[in-house]
C-alpha cells in the first residue's frame, strides 16, 4: 500500500523548490531530509513577525443557553488569546584551506564532503531544540516540545495534561514517544517574516582569513561558507501533540516489567480532539531507536497484535507504521529524561 502524506502541506523540501530555480537549497533540504526523518513531516510557514509569529487562540467559548418562549437569553462571547512564538538563529561558519582542497583532486567533492558535516550538525542541533530547547532559559533558542508538555498535573505555562500520558517510570533515565499532529491550524514549523524556509547556504568563496597560529596572526587563503537555519515552532492547538513520557530504557531493555508501548501508544491515538482519522492534519510517532527496537519485540512477542510492526510505502520511503500512523525515528530523543509529574 502507498501512503502520500505530504500531499496537503509543504514540508522543507516542497518549500525549498518552490524558492530556488537553480536547485542549490533544495539539495541541501534533500540532505537534510535523509538524515533528519521528522524534517518529512514538519509544514512551514512564513511567521508574521521579524522574529516569528504572533498566533491568535481561541480560549473559551460563548456561553449559550435554552430560552422559554418571553424569556431572554444574555449576549455572550467567545474569548481569545495572542501567543508570540520566537524563532532562534541556528549558524556555523566553515573554512578550508584552499591548498588542502586542491590536494583532494576535487574541490567540489572535496567541499560537499566537509559540508555533509555541518549539515548534520545542524541537524542534530535543531532536532536536539526541538524536542528539548527552553527559551526561558536559552533565549537564543525557541522553546521546544518538551517545556511545553511538561507536567501530569495543572502547571501554570504547560498545555494539556490530559495528553500526557505516564509510561511508570520513576528514576532519570526515562525517555519520550511523542505523536504529532503537523498542520497549518495545528503544530508547524516557523521561519520569520520575510526570511527564506531553511537551511541557508552562503559560498563566499575564497578569502584571506585570519589564522592564531605562528607569531601573532597569520593570514591565509581560504573556501568559506556560511550556513544560517532561521527556525521555531507554533503550537496554534496543542491538542494536536501527545506524550507518552516516563519510560523507563533500562526495565524497557531488560523486559522487566516494561512500559507496554503498544497499549500506551493506542491511548495516545485517542487523545487528539477528532481522533487520529481524517482531518487535515498530518500524523506521525517519534521515537528513538531504543524504544523502537523494543516496540517491534513487544509487537512480535504478543500474537494478539498479529506479528511484528507493519511497514508501508509512504512518500516513496518504506516506513514503519502503527494503526497507519507513519513511525519516525529520532536519535535526539534522550534515555536520560527525568521523571514528569
Amino acid at each position: 500500500m502507498t501512503t502520500a502524506v505530504g500531499n496537503t502541506v509543504l514540508t522543507l523540501l516542497d518549500v525549498a523548490k518552490r524558492l530556488d530555480p537553480d536547485g542549490k537549497i533544495p539539495a541541501i533540504a534533500e540532505l537534510l531530509s535523509i538524515s533528519n526523518e521528522i524534517l518529512l513531516d514538519i509544514p512551514w510557514m512564513e511567521g508574521n513577525l521579524p522574529t516569528g509569529n504572533r498566533t491568535t487562540v481561541r480560549t473559551n467559548l460563548p456561553t449559550v443557553a435554552w430560552r422559554l418562549l418571553n424569556g431572554g437569553v444574555t449576549p455572550s462571547k467567545s474569548t481569545t488569546a495572542q501567543i508570540d512564538e520566537a524563532c532562534g538563529k541556528l549558524e556555523a561558519w566553515s573554512e578550508v584551506d584552499v591548498a588542502l582542497a586542491k590536494l583532494n583532486g576535487n574541490i567540489g567533492a572535496f567541499r560537499l564532503s566537509e559540508a555533509k558535516a555541518f549539515i548534520e550538525a545542524m541537524n542534530q542541533e535543531f532536532t536536539s531544540v526541538l524536542w528539548y530547547g527552553n527559551s526561558g532559559l536559552n533565549p537564543e533558542k525557541f522553546t521546544g516540545f518538551s517545556v511545553r508538555y511538561s507536567a501530569l498535573s495543572t502547571v501554570a505555562g504547560t498545555l494539556g495534561k490530559q495528553n500526557i500520558i505516564d509510561g511508570g517510570g520513576t528514576g532519570s533515565v526515562n525517555t519520550s514517544v511523542w505523536l504529532i499532529g503537523w498542520g497549518d491550524n495545528s503544530i508547524h514549523g516557523i521561519y520569520p517574516k520575510g526570511s527564506v524556509a531553511g537551511l541557508q547556504h552562503n559560498d563566499f568563496g575564497e578569502q584571506t582569513v585570519q589564522t592564531s597560529t605562528g607569531i601573532g596572526t597569520g593570514r591565509l587563503r581560504a573556501l568559506q561558507e556560511q550556513f544560517i537555519w532561521d527556525c521555531g515552532i507554533a503550537v496554534k492547538d496543542w491538542r494536536f501533540g501527545v506524550r507518552l513520557c516516563n519510560i523507563d530504557t533500562t526495565n524497557l531493555v531488560a523486559e522487566t516489567t516494561p512500559t507496554d508501548l503498544t497499549n500506551k501508544m493506542i491511548r495516545m491515538t485517542a487523545r487528539p480532539p477528532y481522533g487520529v482519522a481524517g482531518g487535515s492534519a498530518k500524523w506521525a510517532f517519534y521515537m528513538n531507536r531504543t524504544v523502537f527496537e523494543m516496540l517491534d519485540i513487544q509487537r512480535f512477542e504478543n500474537v494478539r497484535t498479529g506479528g511484528q510492526l507493519r511497514y508501508e510505502v509512504v512518500d516513496g520511503i518504506s516506513t514503519p507504521m502503527f494503526r497507519g500512523i507513519p513511525i519516525r525515528r529520532s536519535d535526539s530523543l534522550l534515555n536520560t529524561e527525568t521523571r514528569v509529574t
